[in-house]
């Protein structure tokens, strides 16, 4: 089991406050993590904001965003043993523009 948890810092703030982008980011993202797509659940926050959460038949993808601070934080969880989490973190971080990446990777037992 792997669970990687990364911060997106620098991005532009249009991406991280546009629900239907977090979306589809989650949609490809799971799809690079090589993991079964369940849902995607997202919820727009007022006055900025979206938390999003791509639920995966070995787990979960989340992305919480503050665009007054061009950062996004998430997380990746994944149980399958083809799974490659890695993978969604370069792609969301290469999708939010984002200037700074930083992460932890845990084995989880």
């Amino acid at each position: 089991m792997k669970h990687i948890l990364f911060e997106l810092r620098g991005c532009p703030k249009e991406l991280l406050d546009d629900e239907e982008n977090i979306r589809l980011s989650l949609h490809v993202a799971a799809a690079s993590a090589k993991s079964e797509l369940l849902n995607i659940s997202a919820h727009k926050f007022d006055p900025q904001g979206v938390t999003g959460l791509a639920m995966l038949a070995d787990s979960h993808i989340s992305i919480h965003t503050w665009p007054e601070k061009n950062l996004a934080m998430c997380d990746i969880f994944t149980c399958g043993v083809d799974a490659v989490p890695m993978e969604a973190v370069e792609y969301l971080s290469k999708q939010f523009q984002a200037l700074d990446t930083t992460y932890t990777q845990h084995e989880r037992v």
